[in-house]
């Protein structure tokens, strides 16, 4: 007998964090599963929420600033925590699944009182503060990378290299061949910053594409995200250059624009690299140098070391060295497509499926789950809302 368990995942207000739970949160619900995602009010904004998904907006604060900054973050994560408990013993769950970021805080510091199974999954190549501080304790660690840095000792037995889940968009891209790349053919390049675009790509790219050699520059095709405030000078020094580019500030077609593309210019986010390995697309990736931890750099070495892509550091970031590498990748097209392999083999496709498989491992006994579902089935009958008022 198929059982529907419930789970809460919780999840920080970036693409970064809630994309892995979206696709998550896709799977269980696939299974029949009930699930509902906590997180804050930049995290409801973001597009994608799966149909059927109860969001839950709860108060968390980061841990920055000064003395006064951070007692108020404090506050903030104990109202979250109490919140986020009265939501646990509504909903019942069988498990609480954090995706890092101060807004799961609260969840996984509810789950931890309330006795419920807490499963931590970090994206990146470098354990993240809250997770950090929650991995002594988690019922198990999810990772995305074989080697993650900051891994407290003591973990062993409970870590599980699964991936970073992605959109289905994207996964269904996969088995897709990479585009024709010959000699004399279109090069299609596609720029992002990120969700918000980086003001260093939109300054270096369009004049590195033009120190190519004639031979491939003529052949350029580019499409580039842009912020709204650099996209006239970045249309200005591509109609100088004669290259032609097409620019948005977003764009909601990015996975078939990825499918397109021949070489990927843009950030080492942990999310990013899953979606190029994924569908297998050779980079150039500029890690952000502000990045907690230093972890986009961390993100980009599996992918660069396995010849799928080339990382350079922002202070070394020029047209110079950006013309340098495009050049050693695309003057051969078949050293092209063999980086597009070797990015497709760093990929793990059936991340979101090994994640469930795993939640769906602390599940309660099978009399306790019969009796949940009836107590639910009984409350929903009496027009109740189950999970409501958090």
């Amino acid at each position: 007998m198929s059982i529907s368990r419930h789970y809460v995942l919780a999840a920080g207000g970036t693409g970064g964090h809630m994309i892995p739970a979206f696709a998550l949160a896709s799977e269980l619900l696939a299974r029949g599963h009930k699930v509902a995602l906590v997180t804050d009010e930049r995290g409801e904004a973001i597009p994608g929420v799966p149909d059927g998904l109860d969001v839950h907006v709860l108060p968390a604060g980061r841990m920055q600033g000064g003395v006064l900054a951070r007692l108020k973050a404090l506050l903030a994560i104990w109202k979250g925590r109490g919140m986020a408990l009265r939501l646990l013993r509504s909903f019942e769950p069988s498990a609480v699944v954090g995706f890092g970021g101060y807004p799961a805080l609260p969840s996984l510091l509810a789950a931890r009182a309330a006795g419920v199974h807490a499963v931590i999954h970090e994206q990146n190549a470098v354990l993240g503060r809250v997770n950090r501080f929650l991995a002594k304790r988690a019922a198990a660690i999810v990772t995305a990378y074989e080697t993650v840095e900051r891994m407290p000792a003591g973990t062993q037995g409970r870590v599980h290299v699964l991936g970073n889940p992605v959109r289905a968009a994207v996964l269904a891209l996969r088995e897709r061949p990479y585009p024709p790349f010959t000699a004399n053919g279109l090069l299609r390049v596609l720029v992002t910053g990120g969700s918000q675009g980086a003001s260093i790509l939109s300054k270096v790219v369009p004049d590195g594409l033009a120190r190519l050699p004639e031979s491939i520059r003529h052949r350029l095709q580019v499409t580039q995200q842009c912020r709204a405030a650099d996209i006239d000078a970045v249309r200005e020094a591509y109609k100088a250059h004669e290259i032609p580019a097409e620019l948005g500030t977003y764009f909601e077609d990015m996975a078939e624009r990825l499918a397109d593309a021949h070489l990927f210019i843009g950030r080492a986010g942990a999310s990013t690299i899953a979606e190029l390995t994924a569908v297998g697309r050779p980079a150039i990736l500029i890690p952000l140098p502000g990045a907690m931890d230093d972890h986009q750099s961390a993100n980009a070495r599996d992918m660069a070391g396995a010849g799928g892509a080339r990382a350079i550091r922002q202070d070394k970031f020029t047209p110079d060295e950006l013309a340098r590498q495009i050049e050693a990748m695309a003057a051969d097209p078949e050293a092209l497509a063999n980086a597009a392999h070797m990015a497709w083999n760093c990929g793990r496709p059936d991340a979101a499926k090994d994640l469930a498989d795993l939640v769906e491992g602390f599940g309660g006994a099978p009399l306790m789950d019969v009796i949940r579902v009836g107590k639910s089935s009984a409350t929903e009958a009496s027009g109740q809302t189950v999970g409501a008022g958090a």
